[in-house]
């Protein structure tokens, strides 16, 4: 049973006891306390009928009572009860928060990952609705909500010399119908309006009634009980009230317990419509290929995500995925080099085929040590964990944009990712994941003649410095081994960190990429962010090496937080995606004329409401795939993003 949080329960019981009227006066302070502290306890006869009507007065499930939403009563000062010294006997039940939450939410609230679009979904509007959504999956421990009071002595801040601590030992003592907070404090200095009194009222008359059915009525005086019909009767209504909602509240939590999907799992998802046009001609893809312009196109993506936690620090991430985009420049882009430049991220097929349900994610993470993290998994997801910025989502940017093009093209691996804190103002990651993604179907962790350790995989580390809320700097260093397929050896968007190379006898190459990242809050509604990185691959026939390719890749981009609207952005960005320094007799697409290609993007997010948002998005690139000779290419998309 809920029990009574705060200062002067039975000083107020007591002077409410002699009130007159229902909407009581700021009592005197000065008012003699023992009057109501001592009541008699001895021989006193219990009044059997007057135990019974109180009984017959229907109980609220006190429960219930501090998710009823009192805030919503419209409470004048002229109703409170008592000076904030006088009266505090149940503003707990409203003001306190629950320590003890939604799992997925207390998980999700210690994470520092990049949240996709805030898709968490919510089972109502309504605060009831999710106070009761709470309730229901709330750790079954209530030993870390509320500490029951045995002692008064118990509690830190409540002294013999406070005015009303006779009253507070003796509803102790007699009755057990007060909890202190779990630090161990009661927070006497309070004010509470009728309605937190009514609910403090109503432990009380629990209690009692328990006392009286268990064949303890002997401690219960017929003065405590004359007391507690004469408040009974002066808050009749707030007591019909709470009952209302209470009743209310009951008929929900039913339906919520015979309808709600589960008490572990938590879905949420995103959906995506793009209408996409590219205009440009003749435009070279390679040394010996041309194309024309493409027609405009829509497409949509839809992402299903379930989060699943079993012990509330816990995260059984599940994501499904089906797509039918083929972006318009993918008909512009070099062999090798699709779903890179000018393609926005969510314009996709999401698999190896169109319409086709793939599993984008799967992976479980857990705490480890005190305070780290460890993910594993079959399918972990690279986006969430490395490279990140908190100006760039996924439906405001491209493939070339939202991380490096010189880290891991195939941004899902099985293998395993460990993150810890250093301190208050570094972070380190690093993991080990062995190409697994929905776009290569012979998938080398999962393919025997490649496993877990052959084939084409990466380990990256990543240290995170945070000096304050508004600035972090990442640096990163990643090592990629690559098989080769078909003598070719990388390729943007199936292996990792390299565009593409193809040679007589090529069997692998191996990656050595470095990047810096940052992203600053300069101002409320201002953002800087940037990126630059450098690579180096070897390349291996069976005789040995053949020689080594080096690249280089910067982005800078400005965001603007808010603007013309709450949760809108604005973002602009210009990068060099790729850049080849040296061994580019080697590589067999993408290094064009000698020309060096630049992107330009803008996007403006703009929420229509908080699950549905609408982002333009305009880009411009210059010599495309590296050919000087080549005319700028201009994109043009809006975007409908719909979260759930």
């Amino acid at each position: 049973m809920e029990k009574v949080r705060n200062f002067s329960v039975l000083f107020g019981l007591g002077v409410l006891a002699t009130a007159t009227s229902a909407n009581a006066e700021p009592i005197n302070q000065s008012l003699n306390v023992a009057t109501f502290a001592t009541l008699p306890t001895a021989s006193a006869q219990t009044d059997l009928e007057l135990v019974n009507s109180l009984s017959m007065t229907p109980r609220v499930n006190s429960n219930l009572v501090k998710y009823a939403d009192l805030s919503q009563t419209n409470t004048s000062q002229s109703q409170l009860i008592g000076t904030p010294t006088q009266f505090a006997i149940g503003s707990a039940l409203q003001s306190s928060k629950p320590e003890s939450e939604l799992k997925l939410a207390d998980l999700e609230s210690n994470l520092s990952l990049p949240s996709l679009a805030a898709t968490q979904s919510k089972l109502s509007d309504s605060e009831i609705i999710r106070s009761i959504d709470t309730e229901l999956n709330r750790t079954k421990n209530n030993d870390e909500i509320a500490q029951n009071v045995t002692s008064v002595s118990r509690l830190i801040d409540v002294k013999p010399t406070d005015w009303a601590f006779t009253a507070l030992q003796s509803l102790v003592d007699r009755y057990a119908c007060i909890a202190g907070n779990p630090d161990r404090t009661f927070r006497g200095n309070q004010a509470v309006t009728r309605y937190e009194f009514a609910a403090g009222l109503n432990a009380c008359l629990d209690k009692i009634s328990e006392l009286v059915s268990s064949g303890l009525s002997d401690k219960v005086t017929k003065d405590d009980l004359s007391t507690l019909q004469k408040l009974q009767e002066d808050f009749s209504a707030e007591l019909a009230t709470l009952r209302g909602r209470v009743d209310s509240l009951d008929t929900k939590v039913s339906q919520l317990e015979e309808q709600q999907f589960s008490t572990t799992t938590k879905l949420s998802g995103s959906a995506f419509f793009n209408v996409t046009g590219a205009s440009g001609n003749n435009v070279k893809r390679d040394l010996l290929a041309n194309a024309s312009t493409p027609n405009v196109t829509m497409s949509g993506l839809v992402w299903l995500t379930l989060n699943t936690s079993f012990t509330g620090k816990d995260l059984l991430t599940t994501q499904l995925a089906v797509g039918n985009g083929s972006s318009p420049y993918n008909s512009f882009s070099s062999t090798g080099f699709g779903n890179t430049t000018g393609v926005p991220f969510t314009d996709q097929t999401a698999g190896a085929t169109t319409n086709s349900v793939v599993l984008r994610e799967l992976s479980y993470q857990f705490p480890v040590f005190d305070n780290a993290r460890l993910v594993v998994g079959p399918r972990v997801n690279f986006y969430k964990y490395f490279d990140t910025n908190r100006f760039l989502y996924p439906w405001n940017t491209t493939f070339n944009s939202i991380n490096s093009t010189l880290l891991s093209n195939a941004k899902r691996g099985a293998g395993a990712i460990f993150m810890t804190p250093w301190g208050n103002q570094f972070d380190f990651k690093v993991g080990y994941l062995s190409e697994s993604n929905e776009f290569n179907l012979t998938g080398s962790a999962s393919n025997p003649t490649q496993g877990l350790f052959g084939g084409n995989n990466a380990l990256t580390a990543e240290i995170g410095f945070k000096p304050s809320d508004d600035f972090k700097l990442r640096l990163l260093y990643s090592r990629t081994n690559m098989d080769a397929v078909g003598a070719r050896v990388g390729g943007a968007g199936s292996t990792p960190s390299f565009p593409g190379t193809s040679i007589l006898g090529l069997v692998n190459g191996q990656s050595d990429v470095f990047v810096a990242n940052f992203d600053w809050l300069v101002s409320k509604g201002f953002g800087l962010f940037g990126r630059y990185g450098f690579g180096s691959t070897n390349l291996n026939t069976a005789a040995g090496s053949v020689g080594s390719v080096t690249m280089q890749t910067f982005q800078v981009g400005a965001a603007f937080p808010d603007l013309f609207k709450e949760g809108a952005q604005g973002t602009i960005s210009f990068g060099m995606p790729f850049n080849f320094t040296g061994g580019k007799s080697l590589i067999s697409s993408g290094n064009g004329d000698g020309g060096t290609q630049y992107d330009l993007e803008l996007s403006y997010t703009y929420p229509l409401t908080k699950n549905i948002s609408l982002v333009p998005s305009l880009y411009a690139i210059f010599s495309p795939n590296n050919f000087s000779s080549n005319p700028t290419v201009y994109v043009g998309n809006l975007q409908a993003v719909f979260n759930f």
